[in-house]
């Protein structure tokens, strides 16, 4: 039972300006695909006195989507930096400058007559997503109690979700999707900038960054008793100073010293395992795939928007469903069932796609298997691999940690964003062999090599990473003996 109300506004303000930003921005630039590529060719048109080659405008809409994760990238370097020197909070407060940039841009580009303004826009949105994602699930982890860790990050992967299916109802052609309000639609990530702006000032900063970090106990201790609603925190207070103990006279450590400590490796290869397979598994080449599955089923050309509505639903129903279940089932179950069940319906959906025009039924098989793998992703890759950093790395390493995460994640997403077509071009029907390997390695991976973090303090999961990371030295007996007693003085 969650006692404190400050922690469910806490989750919610950090939500709405923070992942729900990431799935919204992904999803209303599908809506107006062909008005903008009109206007990129009226614009040139008036410009040159020259249209546009065909070619030419799918070079300049390819660039406009794809710099979205360049941004990413690039707010997930700046991420690590932000969340050590300004605090968590403060970071996530400033982050809102990039989408307010991005939305002037976008929402004045036809004005302006400028389609630069738009990818330009889409640009600063990518740096806001990118902090968000490293940040926010972070915050959320360093600030809830022990036993709600798990749900209270993975709220963040629920936000995303949530941004995904908004974005796509605002972007049917009732609302703001039709050709004189694109820009209008591609400023509207301008609101939820606005209510985090106005709701997060007012809420506590992560306990442990005030206390680790900054050496505040006093702030410690108050922002502590406003999460939990209650003035008892003395047990939990007492595990953040063993935590402050053993970091003590550290610094905050930079990516590449994560690499060369020995006593980071499998948590490292964990993150880097997960992070990478999160892109790679295919899960957002479905919603390429969706609209032709779609259209082969039947389903008639204008209706197809409101089908495709479902398929966000379905992130966002299996998102809140892992959240409430994984302080209960664990972090492994979740993420071996997840890839378990992709590489799954990887093949049945390849099989689908190659009988398509010799079954009848096939098509009804092929959007049940977009449906139940996008399900199959959100039971736990979705959310859990977001949570993962903040559990196995200490207070100094897990900015850093995340900067690697954000950095693979984005880079991967442009990966498979720019190969896909190709893919599809020289595989066909078995496009989805890369992922299939993809998901069954990952779910091997996890099955043998990740323990379990549940319901464990961050100084548990660490020594448990510490007898992984120093096997050899382990087998040597714990306790020798003292060498010389120098004194009997007690």
């Amino acid at each position: 039972k969650i006692q404190s109300k400050i922690l469910i506004l806490t989750i919610c303000a950090a939500g709405i300006g923070g992942t729900f930003q990431y799935g919204y921005n992904i999803s209303i630039i599908n809506a107006p695909t062909s008005y903008i590529q009109t206007f990129m060719n009226e614009t040139w048109l008036e410009r040159t006195g020259v249209p546009l080659e065909s070619n030419v405008i799918l070079l300049l809409w390819s660039f406009t989507v794809s710099v979205y994760p360049l941004g990413g990238l690039a707010g997930a370097v700046l991420a690590g930096p932000m969340a050590i020197k300004l605090g968590r909070k403060m970071s996530l407060l400033l982050n809102n400058v990039f989408v307010i940039i991005a939305a002037v841009l976008s929402g004045f580009s036809r004005t302006a007559k400028s389609f630069e303004m738009i990818m330009l826009g889409r640009f600063f949105t990518g740096i806001n997503a990118g902090v968000s994602m490293n940040i926010q699930p972070m915050y959320l982890a360093e600030s809830a109690p022990k036993k709600l860790r798990g749900s209270v990050a993975l709220t963040s992967a629920s936000f995303t979700a949530l941004g995904l299916v908004l974005g796509q109802v605002v972007g049917i052609r009732e609302l703001l999707g039709g050709e004189e309000s694109w820009p209008f639609l591609l400023a509207s990530n301008v609101v939820p900038a606005l209510i985090q702006l106005a709701a997060l000032p007012w809420l506590p900063e992560s306990p442990r960054y005030v206390l680790i970090d900054r050496g505040d106990e006093e702030s410690c201790l108050s922002a502590l008793q406003k999460l939990r609603g209650s003035s008892d925190v003395s047990a939990e207070l007492e595990e953040m100073l063993a935590e402050q103990a053993a970091v003590k006279g550290q610094r905050p450590k930079n990516p590449w010293e994560l690499f060369r400590n020995p006593a980071l490796r499998w948590q490292l290869i964990s993150i880097i395992v997960l992070s990478s397979a999160m892109q790679l598994c295919g899960n957002d080449s479905m919603y390429f795939y969706a609209a032709y599955v779609f259209q082969e089923a039947g389903i008639p050309q204008d209706k197809i928007p409101y089908v495709t509505i479902g398929t966000g639903s379905c992130e966002l129903i299996t998102s809140v469903t892992s959240t409430m279940v994984i302080d209960y089932a664990g972090r492994r179950p979740l993420l071996l069932g997840g890839y378990s069940f992709m590489a799954g319906w990887a093949i049945v959906f390849m099989v689908a796609l190659s009988q398509q025009t010799q079954i009848s039924w096939m098509p009804y098989l092929s959007v049940a298997c977009i449906f139940a793998y996008i399900l199959s992703f959100g039971i736990g890759p979705a959310g859990v691999t977001g949570v993962l950093p903040t559990e196995v790395f200490d207070q100094m390493s897990r900015p850093a940690a995340y900067m690697i995460c954000g950095s693979l994640l984005w880079f991967n997403l442009f990966l498979v964003g720019t190969a896909f077509p190709f893919i599809v071009q020289s595989l066909a029907h078995f496009c989805y062999v890369p992922f299939l390997v993809v998901c069954i390695c990952t779910a091997l991976y996890v099955g043998f090599f990740l323990p379990e973090t549940k319901g464990k303090s961050f100084l548990e999961i660490s020594e448990e990473f510490e007898k992984r990371n120093f096997k050899a030295q382990n087998h040597e007996p714990l306790y020798k003996g003292p060498e010389e007693i120098c004194s009997t003085i007690l």
